[in-house]
């Protein structure tokens, strides 16, 4: 009774220890809602951003800037299929960024798997802005070297995950973050890994590849060179380059096919 009388008058010492405790183990991760709701203490959800899949909000927790990204349910399938459905894709997104991580990849830092509602609570990166914004700035301006080594360090990314065997499945400039753009130590971070599988496939990786050049292409004009440098570095890191980039070639070839016949 002691301990309930002192975590119940103490909620945001004991929120945080239960924070410490999870950060370094990741099977404490997936709480229940009734627990994370008693334990920490968050602030007002103020949404950033609605897609097809997941609606992502601000917060703070414990003081942290915070990222809560939260998949709804969709009303067209049977509940309790949903329900699997949505379970799966939260799981294998927070799967995906813990492997990421463990290969040196900047991504943002998960707080807490809420199995319930499907939500991730995650690190929420200041600071910084999207690679597809650096880049149309970087357009505007006299100096384009900025604009490659943002390029090195997007390949070099890529390079890390698939070396992993993760597919992000939705390589595009805005969902990765660049902090400190325009410096020496500009840092990158992938973001949004709802789309994310685990395959060793070199035809999965070629993929994931052209879907990002072809944002490349269609985002930002004339920017075949900045791409050519993704590439290339790429290349130069990835361990299974020489396997994936032919399959890329045969998925250009396909998608050229396609753009023809329509």
């Amino acid at each position: 009774s002691t301990h309930r009388e002192t975590t119940e008058s103490c909620p945001s010492i004991f929120a945080a220890s239960i924070l410490r405790f999870v950060s370094f183990r990741p099977r404490y991760w997936c709480l229940s809602s009734a627990l994370l709701n008693r334990t920490v203490a968050m602030a007002e959800l103020e949404l950033v951003k609605q897609g097809a899949e997941a609606r992502v909000f601000s917060t703070t927790m414990l003081g942290r800037a915070c990222i809560v990204k939260e998949r709804f349910s969709k009303k067209y399938r049977h509940p309790s299929l949903d329900h699997t459905l949505t379970a799966r894709r939260t799981n294998q997104e927070v799967r995906s960024i813990l492997r990421c991580r463990k290969a040196g990849v900047a991504c943002p830092a998960v707080f807490f798997l809420d199995q319930q509602t499907h939500k991730i609570y995650m690190q929420e990166i200041t600071n910084s802005q999207t690679v597809r914004d650096f880049i149309f700035q970087a357009a505007t301006g006299t100096d384009q070297s900025h604009a490659y080594r943002v390029a090195a360090l997007v390949g070099q990314a890529i390079a890390k995950i698939h070396d992993a065997d993760v597919i992000h499945g939705d390589l595009t400039t805005s969902n990765m973050l660049v902090r400190a753009a325009g410096t020496t130590d500009e840092q990158l971070f992938l973001i949004d890994f709802g789309l994310s599988s685990l395959l060793a496939s070199p035809e999965d990786k070629g993929v994931d590849l052209y879907v990002l050049e072809r944002a490349f292409l269609s985002t930002h004009p004339n920017s075949e060179a900045i791409f050519a440098e993704v590439l290339r570095v790429y290349i130069a890191e990835s361990r299974g380059a020489k396997a994936t980039i032919p399959k890329l070639d045969e998925v250009r070839l396909r998608g050229r096919k396609r753009t023809m016949i329509g």
